[in-house]
């Protein structure tokens, strides 16, 4: 160990597919998706804020969407170019507990609201009359503040335990970022009470929300084939498929991380889940959400029309 770049308590990250040939261009690829992630999410957030016509609870929700993006994104993937370009592949014991818990509240923080928008979409098509009650500015704004203060503090609980598990033998993490199944892996004590916690922990923030957002879309379906109006359905529909398609990618990979069991994939196709849920999902939410939206479309056209003239 290089002693001038790593001490007895850093880490060490090997990075994305260490044995992949052509790393610089996965790697060119990646920083090449982090920037239209990054580009689309803030222009989204941008859209909202500026267009007075997507000053709802559905847009404000969608806006947390990309906030939550944004930050998703960019608490992996610059360590791991800067690792990368500089050579240096140590991160210091609170720099990894940091990225941890950073990732987990707004991975935690995303399932919530992923959840919250499925009500929005469950009220205005199934109790329409009643929306501006149950969906009013103030209610909003206290939804989302539980998002973030229930994510952070789930977060906290799963940051702390894990990391005061003592490390024996290697330091290696065989990731590009950390995470807690990593650290658990490097662990020498018994870690049986924690992964109870850590299962207790997936089943309330995934398996719970997917199945809160499914009953939702059940009624939402079920209500839309009573519709007589075919352009109510249609415009019905083409909202709720988008955030659809949003969860599908999201709580997919994550089922995948986190409720199989860990014998059953390798970290090689843990690494490749990883890259799809932290840098192609935010990617491809604001390009799902902008390209199927005639009111996101017609305020970037406003936009752009504004800054032509």
């Amino acid at each position: 160990m290089n002693q001038k770049n790593e001490t007895s308590t850093d880490f060490i990250l090997l990075g994305l597919l260490p044995s992949f040939k052509n790393l610089y261009i996965l790697i060119l690829i990646i920083l090449l998706i982090y920037i239209v992630a990054f580009s689309g999410n803030f222009l989204l957030i941008f859209l909202i804020w500026l267009d007075a016509r997507l000053h709802t609870p559905m847009y404000f929700l969608l806006s947390q969407l990309s906030l939550i993006d944004l930050a998703y994104i960019s608490s992996t993937v610059p360590k791991m170019a800067i690792n990368y370009i500089t050579g240096r592949k140590n991160i210091s014991f609170f720099a990894c507990a940091t990225q941890i818990f950073c990732f987990l509240t707004l991975g935690l923080a995303e399932c919530i609201l992923l959840t919250l928008m499925a009500y929005d979409r469950y009220v205005a098509v199934c109790n329409p009359l009643r929306y501006t009650v149950l969906m009013s500015p103030k209610i909003c704004l206290q939804m989302t503040a539980a998002t973030w203060i229930v994510g952070a503090l789930t977060a906290l609980v799963n940051t702390i335990y894990p990391m005061h598990f003592p490390i024996c033998g290697s330091r290696e993490i065989n990731h590009y970022f950390c995470e807690v199944p990593a650290i658990l892996r490097l662990s020498c004590v018994d870690t049986s009470v924690y992964e109870m916690v850590k299962f207790v922990t997936t089943v309330v923030f995934l398996l719970v929300p997917f199945i809160l957002i499914l009953s939702s879309y059940t009624l939402i379906f079920l209500t839309v084939l009573r519709m007589n109006s075919r352009k109510g359905r249609n415009k019905a529909l083409a909202t709720c498929s988008s955030h659809l398609t949003v969860v599908s990618l999201y709580f997919g990979q994550a089922m995948f991380i986190y409720m199989t069991p860990s014998s059953s994939h390798t970290p090689e196709e843990d690494q490749i889940v990883a890259v799809f849920g932290t840098t192609v999902t935010p990617m491809l939410n604001p390009l799902i959400y902008s390209l199927r939206n005639k009111e996101v479309l017609g305020a970037l056209r406003k936009c752009v029309g504004k800054m032509c003239s």
